[in-house]
């Protein structure tokens, strides 16, 4: 199947189609050098296209450690949208039908690492925990919106006090990567706030075939190159919780995610 027949397939049946969400949606790909909406091929707005070009150049660039965003780029993997302020959950609708039509469109993909970024307007300058508190707040509400159409991935815990935890949206396990221009980490620091969604099944297919292990040691190298230590949240998936990973910051031995599980 290719990606058009797979995006005209999915759009018949995306169910986020509220008129909050066909204004917000902007689901978006780099093709032949030019910025492209994907779900209704209206131009993009100007403000999305120099976020685009700017994330582009941040994903390709010495400052950004993680290879398999830099594959995705590069192999076609890319998928961007450009929405309102971080803290305003108005767009989440528009988020929903987005990240709804990567789920679709992802097993057309042909190369191994695929992700979509959602990029919003602002603000500029916040701190960590603000930046932290927002971001729960806005999976929160993807949450509350998906447990209308969708059930939890059953390969992944809904609670993110477990080991097996993972954000789960229209059945499909994410890691999430969470960008801003205060973060801590150097290679998360864009000028804007971002998160990056991406399918914890391309990493399983990764472990199955051998390449995860030097996929690890490659962005661990360049954490060290970029920073001079790793990040201390990481951690293989089993071993605690990744929900501490998400937003950045450093997390305290007590720390307790503000996400309501997933009934």
């Amino acid at each position: 199947m290719t990606i058009a027949q797979a995006l005209s397939l999915y759009e018949k049946a995306n169910p986020f189609d509220s008129p909050s969400a066909l204004r917000d949606s902007n689901y978006s790909a780099y093709i032949q050098n030019r910025l492209t909406r994907l779900l209704d091929w209206r131009e993009p707005l100007p403000r999305a296209r120099l976020a685009d070009r700017a994330l582009r150049a941040f994903l390709t660039g010495g400052r950004f450690p993680c290879v398999a965003g830099r594959a995705a780029v590069a192999s076609g993997g890319y998928r961007f949208g450009y929405y309102g302020d971080f803290a305003d959950l108005s767009s989440t609708h528009g988020i929903a039908r987005d990240l709804a039509a990567f789920v679709a469109e992802r097993p057309s993909m042909t190369g191994p690492y695929a992700t979509f970024i959602a990029v919003f307007d602002g603000p500029r300058s916040c701190d960590e925990r603000w930046f932290e508190q927002s971001l729960w707040c806005r999976l929160q509400s993807l949450a509350d919106l998906d447990r209308r159409y969708f059930r939890w991935d059953p390969a992944v815990s809904g609670d993110p006090a477990s080991p097996q935890f993972a954000f789960s949206f229209a059945e499909e396990a994410f890691f999430v990567v969470g960008m801003h221009p205060n973060s801590s980490r150097l290679g998360r620091r864009f000028f804007l706030p971002a998160l990056a969604f991406n399918s914890h099944r391309q990493f399983a297919e990764a472990r199955r075939t051998g390449r995860f292990e030097r996929l690890q040691r490659m962005i661990r190298k360049n954490e060290i190159a970029l920073q001079g230590s790793i990040n201390p949240e990481l951690c293989e998936f089993g071993e605690r919780s990744e929900a501490r990973q998400y937003s950045g910051r450093p997390t305290e031995t007590g720390w307790r995610c503000p996400f309501r599980p997933h009934s």
